[in-house]
């Protein structure tokens, strides 16, 4: 039986990065003018520059046909490796070698010219990427109607919108027929619609056995719609292979620093900061009341294992351990919670009192936990607030008023809403 040569494995790769590294120098003082830089030299002012690591020893293969997903927070080098492969950006060390027809399709409009009408830039860019006159003509229709801009060839392109930059930018770049697409984040910029036109086509050339290489810090789309995924973490190699498996080790590094910066607020309850996605905008806040014949000395967050930590899933155990230290003795004291979403919504405010959990006295040191079973919480940003009072609920000893954070993550359960009601469907045909 006829069988048909086997490629060398070489014949196999349309992208091979072998030990890339790119570094960036970075000014302190800015000099944006020739006299500023006279001035440097006059004075013997050198100017003072910051080596910044993009990249660090980066090395890698996508086969043809395959589909490579780049993943990694802001600033991991994403964008950086993605130019470097289009040969926009060259490295410091090491070598990329591309086998095939590149489209980049790194930003909107990258290589068109906004002085000139819009379909002028499609000729130009067709030309720039080897199409023959002929084609263009042939293609030229097809893209303005793919961009839906039929009525907008003789406008310039200055005067497009960023949506209607990014719709042309996009069709004419997939009907160059690349035998590679490099595509980073920008399909995000249309709306919803242009967006399933975008994935469509993409998913076209994925049937027809495209390399296409995608950054997008979308993690469905990762999973959806590329083979494999490459992680990168501060400029060097994180993980890769399956997207999957990537993307959840990408997740799990996530929540372990979200775990960490939410721990070491907990740390110093009076300057707990609301809004934990800005922490460097925001200002500290002191939330705290009450007479302390007894205090909180601490609150932590625990899950069934009783391991300490700070996001939980919807249905999860959810504990937490208030510690107290009382000067004297306290009679029938109250021990209280409230959580609210960190929009100020006010979820729920029990306490040992309206739970018939009578606490005869307290002394010295101690401690009180409120557990629940079954989170019902979904997905969002809590904050916790934790109290002490006498038992008619009108003295406070100890308030800690929304100190403390804790996150719930998405899980299976995708309903939408503050809490999780579980609920069955039935339906009946006439």
């Amino acid at each position: 039986m006829f069988e048909p040569p086997v490629k060398k494995k070489e014949e196999e790769d349309a992208i091979i990065v072998e030990n890339v590294s790119k570094r960036f120098r970075i000014p302190h003082e800015k000099r944006n003018t020739v006299i500023e830089n006279i001035t440097g030299i006059v004075t013997g002012r050198k100017q003072d520059y910051e080596e910044f690591c993009a990249l660090e020893n980066i090395s890698f293969k996508v086969k043809k046909g395959e589909k490579l997903g780049i993943v990694g927070e802001n600033g991991s080098g994403k964008s950086t490796m993605l130019k470097i492969i289009s040969g926009v950006l060259s490295p410091d060390k090491g070598s990329v070698k591309v086998k095939g027809k590149i489209a980049p399709f790194l930003e909107l409009g990258v290589g068109f010219n906004p002085e000139l009408t819009a379909e002028d830039n499609v000729r130009l860019y067709g030309a720039v990427m080897g199409m023959s006159r002929k084609v263009i003509e042939e293609k030229f229709d097809d893209i303005f109607k793919f961009a839906e801009l039929e009525r907008f060839k003789q406008m310039k392109l200055k005067n497009f919108s960023s949506g209607m930059y990014m719709r042309l930018a996009f069709a004419t770049a997939t009907a160059t027929d690349p035998e590679i697409l490099l595509i980073d984040e920008v399909l995000a910029v249309g709306d919803e619609a242009f967006q399933r036109k975008c994935f469509d086509r993409m998913n076209e050339f994925k049937m027809a056995g495209k390399t296409i290489v995608l950054v997008t810090h979308d993690m469905e789309t990762v999973k959806r719609f590329c083979d494999s995924a490459l992680l990168l973490e501060h400029g060097r190699m994180g993980a890769i292979g399956n997207s999957e498996k990537v993307i959840d080790e990408y997740r799990k590094n996530l929540r372990e620093k979200e775990e960490a910066v939410l721990k070491s607020q907990q740390e110093s309850p009076e300057t707990a900061i609301i809004e934990t996605n800005v922490p460097e905008k925001a200002e500290p806040l002191r939330n705290r009341w009450g007479s302390k014949e007894v205090e909180i000395t601490e609150v932590k967050f625990f899950g069934e294992d009783r391991k300490e930590k700070y996001i939980f899933m919807t249905g999860e155990s959810f504990i937490v351990k208030m510690k107290y230290s009382a000067k004297e003795r306290i009679e029938k004291p109250v021990f209280g919670i409230a959580i609210h979403r960190n929009d100020g919504v006010h979820i729920t405010g029990p306490n040992t009192r309206s739970h018939d959990n009578v606490i005869e006295s307290i002394e010295g040191e101690g401690a009180v936990e409120y557990i629940i079973d079954s989170l019902p919480l979904l997905e969002g940003t809590y904050q916790f607030t934790a109290a002490i009072y006498d038992f008619a609920c009108i003295r406070p000893f100890d308030h800690h008023d929304k100190m403390y954070t804790f996150k719930v993550e998405g899980s299976k359960i995708k309903d939408y809403g503050i809490v999780y009601i579980p609920c069955r469907w039935n339906y009946y045909k006439k």
